[in-house]
Order: C-alpha cells, then structure tokens, then sequence
C-alpha cells in the first residue's frame, strides 16, 4: 500500500502514529533546550578559565576544570548527535518512510518506537550491527 507521493505506508498504526510524532517533536524541543544550557555552561567554564592563568597540568583546580570542560564537550556532542538523529526520523515521517530499518526494509516493531523514536533500524539489524 502506498501513500499519494509513491512511498510505501508507514508500518505504524495510526493511532501510535500521532503519539510517536508527538514524543519526536517534544524530544526535538527538549534535545534544543539542553543544548542551549550545555552551550552556555561550556561558554562559562571556557570564559570563566580565561581570566585565570590555569597551568592544568600543575594546579590542583586545573584537572578537575579539564574534566568539566571535556565532560560538557562531550555531553555537548551526543546532544547534537541526538537532535540529528530526531530530524532524520523526522524527515523520514514527512517522506513516509518512518517506521521502516533503514537496512532491510523491514517494520521497526511500535514498541521499539516508542522507547527509541529516532531508531532507523529494527532490532535484528541493531543487534548485528553492534
């Protein structure tokens, strides 16, 4: 069964449908207000660092202030990776092709759905791929 652009019919219930667009949109919301607080918090230590001559390497403060930069980069990074993840799914719900592995083609079960919204493959094919 097709759609009216072509693409084949999203696997997904309708009645899931709606909820499991709605949990992507809110978490698309979420995932760009933490990024915002994480850029900010990063801002800080960054700005707050400058105007102190740290010498991370023999200054006791210095590890730990190395470390919280890092951890924030970090966290920093798996938020954008996330909110690009969101929008691939999401452009897949405007193309009809959410709701389908992007390996094999087959339904990715609702209920992996709704615990990974942004997933892009079934569960044997993110098994395999681990």
């Amino acid at each position: 069964m097709s759609d009216p652009s072509g693409n084949a019919a999203s696997p997904v219930p309708p009645a899931e449908a709606e909820a499991i667009r709605a949990a992507l949109a809110a978490d698309r919301v979420g995932t760009l207000q933490q990024i915002s607080a994480l850029s900010r918090e990063f801002e800080g230590i960054v700005e707050a660092n400058a105007l102190v001559a740290i010498d991370d390497e023999h200054d006791p403060e210095g590890s730990s202030t190395a470390f919280e930069r890092a951890h924030i980069a970090s966290l920093l990074s798996q938020a954008r990776e996330h909110l690009n993840d969101l929008d691939h799914a999401l452009e897949r719900w405007e193309a009809g092709d959410y709701g389908r592995c992007e390996q094999c083609g087959e339904p990715i079960p609702t209920e992996r759905l709704e615990v990974r919204p942004a997933a892009k493959t079934c569960v044997r094919c993110a098994s395999v791929a681990r």
